[in-house]
């Protein structure tokens, strides 16, 4: 049995306005096995890049544990977290804005490496860059470019050598294609899926475009207000999806056979605040099947092995309309 590398429970990020308390990710709990991939998706604002960011506590989280090679992060010191933070690294959504446009490739590569004093010597430190500028498919002429002089793909390319440079097992891609053109997006998703082969990384790779991530994960978990509302293996949650919003989600992907009938569900009604939510389903709103029964908080429940989704109405209305 594959061992988990990341187990996150009842992990909450909580934000203070002076309107109120953002519930941005609320109770929200998942393991993930070494060598694979969790997709995590769902609509702008539902806490996906906020889960990401705590989970590498980039942002502190409110409670909850996230439990990375059997320890528990969240208890680590500033020297504990920074020696761990060595084996967890982020793959930015905007592949300009997340590099020094005054560094050369060779020195945004290079700055992780010399700020943890991995290795010495400016040849040996050279060398190391060659050699991941040939693993993300970067030609050795790139070496002393400016991040302008580059196109969006070599921008990410760059991006994904910057986090290899410290060797992790474990990266979180925010976004990564969603800023690149569709050809592009192919060539970098090819090269990740190469990378995690060859070095057995393990992802959370966030995205709003589910045909992006139906290809790339092995597992899925849809997001909607900062909960987690379906969870399952990706060829699971596309055959059979059970949750309305998931419905809702894989109804709008295009397909390119203007043959096909697909029934597009529009989705209407009010968005519920994040800002001190009622203690309801957070999509009771905006659900054409909600009842009084939808006016207190679901939880996940299996449905079937590995496949979890959290609706009052579930077993009553059983397959709901599941999309063809």
């Amino acid at each position: 049995m594959d061992e988990n590398l990341l187990e996150v429970k009842n992990l909450k990020k909580y934000f203070r306005t002076k309107h109120g308390t953002v519930h941005a990710v609320d109770d929200v709990s998942f393991t993930i096995k070494k060598g694979k991939t969790l997709g995590l998706v769902g609509e702008s604002g539902c806490g996906k890049t906020t889960t990401g960011r705590a989970i590498l506590r980039l942002t502190e989280p409110t409670s909850g544990q996230i439990i990375f090679n059997g320890r528990d992060i969240c208890t680590l010191s500033k020297r504990e977290l920074k020696k761990a933070r060595r084996d967890m690294q982020l793959v930015f959504q905007d592949p300009y804005s997340s590099l020094d446009p005054r560094k050369t490739v060779s020195q945004i590569i290079a700055e992780p490496i010399k700020a943890n004093k991995l290795i010495k010597g400016k040849e040996q430190i050279d060398e190391r860059v060659n050699s991941l500028m040939q693993t993300v498919g970067l030609a050795p002429r790139l070496f002393n470019t400016y991040p302008h002089e580059l196109d969006g793909g070599r921008r990410q390319r760059v991006g994904i050598a910057r986090a290899l440079a410290m060797e992790p097992h474990f990266i979180v891609c925010d976004e990564p294609v969603s800023a690149l053109d569709v050809s592009i997006q192919a060539q970098i998703l090819n090269l990740l899926k190469t990378l995690q082969a060859e070095m057995g990384l393990t992802f959370i790779f966030i995205t709003h475009d589910l045909s992006v991530v139906n290809h790339f994960s092995d597992d899925i978990a849809v997001m909607y207000l900062g909960k987690i509302v379906e969870m399952a293996p990706s060829e699971e949650l596309f055959s059979n999806p059970r949750h309305p919003y998931t419905q809702a989600l894989l109804s709008a992907i295009p397909v390119p056979d203007l043959s096909a009938k697909r029934e597009r569900i529009i989705i209407k009604g009010e968005i519920v605040s994040p800002i001190d939510p009622p203690d309801e389903c957070r999509f009771y709103k905006r659900c054409s099947y909600a009842c009084d029964a939808c006016r207190k908080t679901p939880q996940l429940e299996e449905v079937c092995p590995g496949h979890f989704v959290a609706c009052n109405r579930l077993e009553e209305l059983g397959n709901l309309n599941t999309v063809k």
